[in-house]
């Protein structure tokens, strides 16, 4: 009988924003032959480093990066988008033999690759200027019941005020004539396209993770964050509507530029914004029974995890 056709290893790190697993992923790569892919919805965009806690320079020439640094911030990224750029990524770094690991706490991403993989239409630049003219001349709501007309269960399960999702479900159904509804119907589960290793770093204690949360933040302002975001304000062509500007910590800072808000309380706000995004991640993290949930404050726990990254990356390239 002919054997099994080989499905690449996939490794998967996740956890909450703040609980190392950057600093772990890098480690890992620097003696395994490992390729990080970015699991982030604020990385992708160019000029929001300091905010993002991007992979500098010199860490990405010594391990092999993907998924950063691709979008300009007037652009949007979707779920669906980094489906097809994750898959195109996986199937190259298994076509070099090497193994790629996925690190970041955006948990729709994941879920989205893991488990329903909606094959839509590529994004179109000229469908949505269109679609921002007609929304700056009728408002998001007429979109929305525009949407209504032509696919009432998107419409249904999209907020008014959703205006990136609005427009990418007029979008697909202006390039292709079908409802972004039914293309959602018509999904695969990626589960078992490849052999994967998930794995969470859980921090035990919600209070001292706030706590480096904090200090984090306070970090990224003493390098340079709030001209970061000024730098952004000043392009002159951004504003609260793109999904880049409401990145956490982004999205606060604004208010700095645009509503005259003292800077001590949009970094309140921004800690307290990381800190609510923190425990939503571990809510996510907590209904996925598949992920080995490890402490990355427990010795036996990290000595586990890279005995189950190295044994993972020797079978993936040996095969």
């Amino acid at each position: 009988m002919a054997a099994a056709p080989h499905r690449g290893r996939v490794i998967v790190l996740t956890g909450p924003t703040g609980s190392g697993k950057s600093a772990l992923a890098l480690a890992l790569a620097a003696r395994l032959p490992l390729e990080i892919v970015s699991v982030d919805s604020a990385q992708v965009y160019r000029g929001m480093d300091i905010g993002t806690a991007k992979p500098t320079l010199a860490e990405r020439a010594a391990v092999p990066h993907h998924l950063i640094d691709i979008r300009d911030p007037l652009e949007g990224f979707s779920a669906g988008d980094f489906v097809r750029a994750a898959l195109a990524v996986i199937e190259d770094i298994h076509a070099r033999g090497r193994v790629p690991l996925l690190v970041g706490g955006t948990m729709l991403y994941l879920r989205a690759l893991w488990k329903r993989l909606a094959v839509l239409p590529a994004a179109s630049a000229e469908h949505r200027a269109r679609i921002d003219a007609r929304a700056c001349e009728r408002g998001w709501a007429a979109l929305h019941a525009e949407l209504g007309r032509v696919d009432p269960v998107a419409a249904a399960r999209i907020h008014p005020n959703d205006p990136q999702r609005i427009q990418r479900a007029l979008e697909v159904y202006e390039l292709s004539g079908r409802p972004i509804s039914e293309w959602q119907r018509a999904t695969v589960g990626a589960e078992g396209r490849f052999d994967w290793l998930r794995l969470a770093l859980v921090p035990p204690a919600r209070a001292a993770l706030n706590e480096r949360l904090a200090r984090r933040f306070d970090a990224m302002l003493a390098a340079g964050l709030y001209a970061e975001v000024a730098a952004l304000h000043a392009r002159g062509d951004l504003d609260i509507a793109h999904a880049s500007v409401r990145c956490v910590g982004y999205r606060q800072l604004w208010g700095c530029f645009t509503e005259g808000v003292p800077l001590a309380s949009a970094a309140a706000a921004a800690v307290r914004a990381t800190c609510q995004l923190a425990r939503r991640q571990m809510t996510w993290l907590r209904a996925d029974s598949g992920l080995l949930r490890l402490d990355p404050e427990a010795a036996a726990d990290m000595t586990k995890l890279d005995k189950l990254v190295t044994n993972a990356c020797r079978a993936g390239v040996s095969d």
